[in-house]
């Protein structure tokens, strides 16, 4: 409340008394607070939609990855988690 004073006085020369607020600087200061209200809002949505890209990037990357790493029938593996048909031959160590 202090610095609204202030900000008043030395807006209007001093001229009001302390603690009085004009009509136009209540309506300014209702526009300022509705302006970085409004800024805020818009900030947060970019935000989350920028989350919701780069999670599904991200996504995108795990399942090229985990793709790329597993074996191919015919390659060397030990168990079935490491071949992508999920079969093993542990007799012979390859993917089937």
């Amino acid at each position: 409340l202090k610095t609204v004073t202030a900000i008043v006085i030395a807006v209007n020369g001093g001229g009001m008394m302390k603690g009085q607020l004009s009509a136009e600087m209540l309506i300014l200061i209702a526009v300022i607070i509705a302006v970085v209200a409004i800024a805020a809002t818009r900030l947060i949505s970019t935000a989350q939609d920028s989350s919701e890209k780069i999670d599904e990037q991200s996504q995108n990357m795990l399942d090229m990855s985990n793709s790329a790493v597993k074996g191919k029938p015919g390659d060397f593996c030990t168990k079935p988690e490491h071949c992508a048909s999920g079969s093993c031959d542990t007799g012979n160590n390859v993917c089937g």
